[in-house]
């Protein structure tokens, strides 16, 4: 059943299949997790990159200081003191809802929540990754030649710096779209991740073992995914005599 993506039925509601449940529960959880994957590669990276740049500053300490707050919160905390403040201390401001997927007001808060600590372990994985690179020779001789400094940066510094990155980010999405169930849970969102705790309280073997192949299944696309963008970050990984 699984080879033809017959999941089967479900063990506790008889007239659904769950085929018919993760079509209606996905959708929302993979919006969720892709948004999350995005805020935190979109600010993570850059902030990895600016602290590398500003080596032992005040930016660079002020950086990796919200890093490690943003790494060490557990989500559920981060989400509960979103709500507080931007829905009841802020709301005239703000007004972001904190229930349901329908607009994209709704989806900011739960989105922040949950990337916030991919985006810190990007972050500082991209610091490091920097600091490490640019002691390299081939950097050296860059510079040594003459290119202009942002070239040396973007061109060889950060591509080579991003392998790590690219690497912790297939296992990281994989999470963000089906592990999101206490976000899912806090802010009301009809995904795939609030119905497997469901499934799995009420005893719905079916869908469990479903909803598992199916983080199985992205969690494999996604290290595909990985692999093959080696090849365009690192052109070495191409050669099979290398």
């Amino acid at each position: 059943g699984v080879c033809t993506l017959d999941l089967g039925p479900s063990l506790v509601l008889r007239n659904r299949d769950v085929n018919d449940i993760v079509r209606e529960h996905f959708p929302p959880s993979l919006q969720l997790g892709a948004l999350a994957m995005l805020f935190a590669l979109v600010v993570g990276v850059p902030l990895g990159m600016l602290s590398a740049l500003r080596a032992n500053t005040f930016f660079d300490y002020g950086a990796m200081f919200v890093s490690n707050v943003g790494f060490a919160i557990p989500s559920f905390l981060v989400a509960t003191l979103l709500i507080y403040f931007f829905a009841l201390e802020w709301g005239d401001i703000f007004g972001l809802p904190t229930s349901g997927w329908d607009t994209w007001q709704s989806k900011v808060l739960p989105t922040i929540a949950l990337g916030l600590g991919p985006m810190a372990y990007f972050a500082r994985l991209t610091r490091g990754s920097m600091l490490e690179t640019m002691q390299q020779d081939y950097i050296r001789t860059a510079r040594a030649k003459g290119l202009r400094w942002r070239r040396v940066v973007v061109v060889h510094t950060l591509r080579n710096s991003l392998i790590p990155v690219v690497t912790a980010a297939g296992p990281i999405l994989g999470f963000l779209i089906t592990g999101s169930f206490i976000i899912e849970q806090i802010f009301a969102i009809p995904g795939i991740g609030r119905y497997y705790v469901t499934a799995v309280t009420g005893r719905d073997y079916s869908v469990v073992m479903g909803l598992t192949v199916l983080l199985a299944l992205i969690v494999i696309v996604a290290n595909l995914v990985v692999d093959i963008l080696y090849g365009f970050l690192d052109p070495r990984t191409r050669d099979a005599r290398t």
